[in-house]
């Protein structure tokens, strides 16, 4: 494999359109699962405490894309400096101006008081992305904001290890050690007083298993019928696992991780097909969703917590004011998210044409 130039696949589009539909799938999820007291007493509520998981599909999904990005730019310098001025001008704007509407009423959205929400600690957690490091929990509001300092202190990392590393099984090699790390992490995190439930080291699986992914893809010559059919048996196996030896143990998050993989790959092996499914994943609400879905994940909670006291007046009414809450959630959480991509996040992305 170390002699094979990697390279996308003839079958495998540049762009897949399916993904935005994978990507709306994961928000709703999470947005769900942070409703799910709403939902008690509907058929519902189950599935929606499962909606934590839809941050693993969102780290597959980063996982591949960053590595696809790094394999065809590593050659080209400056390489480093292209990628993360690209990267920054994605995540950055949004990040910052959620944290800015946040300290505007420190009290009401984090529930802290301007001394508490300014010590210096604090500030360089959130400037750093290591706030997901710290054993101090998170606000409510910026609870989200753990999976964006693993993305972000991945994709630091990785660029510089495939900018010097340019053997194909050795940076497989390392990608198979960090998942099987966060594993081993997760099992015993408990006997390591530096070690939180959010730290990178026990959030490494996901992102690891969609960089893998995306090394097998543009190195080996398989066929993209074969592909297909791994997505299936791997979304089959994954999840069958979560039903049965995984749930409960530190192989759960694993097994999500394959489970979505599997859906990932077959997404990909399957893309361009005309059939209902392709459609509501490549032009229907979850593809808007999907494509509003960062802002949407990181302000969502801000959202609910700005609507609380006009939720309250519903709270009374069982399950039918409950559900009433959910839908003004919904509405009020997609229209901002809708402002931060068309007014914020679309017109910093233009600006990384300066950077192609």
């Amino acid at each position: 494999m170390a002699s094979i130039t990697p390279k996308r696949p003839d079958w495998l589009p540049a762009y897949i359109p399916e993904w935005q539909g994978l990507r709306g799938f994961a928000i709703l999820f999470v947005v769900f699962y942070h409703c799910h007291a709403l939902l008690e007493g509907t058929w519902g509520y189950h599935a929606s405490l499962w909606g934590w998981s839809g941050v693993e599909l969102f780290f597959i999904l980063s996982g591949y894309l960053v590595t696809t990005i790094l394999l065809g730019e590593r050659e080209k310098p400056p390489f480093l400096k292209k990628f993360y001025l690209r990267r920054a001008l994605h995540i950055v704007p949004v990040y910052l101006l959620v944290l800015l509407v946040c300290y505007t009423i420190p009290d009401w959205f984090l529930g802290q008081s301007w001394a508490q929400a300014t010590r210096w600690q604090t500030i360089v957690g959130y400037l750093c992305f290591a706030q997901n490091l710290r054993h101090s929990p998170l606000p409510g509001t910026l609870g989200p904001t753990w999976f964006l300092s693993v993305v972000v202190q991945f994709y630091v990392v990785w660029a510089l290890v495939m900018r010097f590393v340019r053997r194909i099984p050795l940076l497989a090699l390392m990608l198979i050690a960090m998942m099987a790390t966060s594993i081993g992490m997760r099992h015993y995190y408990m006997h390591f007083k530096w070690l939180n439930p959010t730290h990178t080291l026990i959030h490494m699986d996901g992102i690891a298993l969609g960089s893998l992914m995306a090394l097998g893809i543009y190195t080996l010559p398989v066929a993209r019928a074969a592909w297909m059919w791994l997505g299936v048996a791997w979304a089959a196996l994954g999840f069958w696992a979560v039903a049965t030896v995984a749930g409960g143990t530190s192989l759960l998050d694993t097994a999500l991780c394959f489970g979505y993989g599997g859906v990932v790959l077959f997404a990909m092996a399957t893309s361009g097909m005309k059939t209902p499914l392709h459609w509501l994943m490549s032009k229907g609400p979850l593809a808007f969703y999907g494509t509003i879905s960062y802002g949407l994940y990181l302000s969502h909670i801000l959202v609910f917590v700005y609507y609380g006291s006009f939720s309250a007046r519903f709270d009374q009414m069982g399950v039918s004011g409950h559900l009433i809450i959910l839908a003004l959630r919904i509405v009020a959480a997609t229209v901002f998210g809708a402002i931060l991509y068309y007014g914020v996040e679309s017109q910093f992305m233009k600006l990384k044409n300066n950077f192609s």
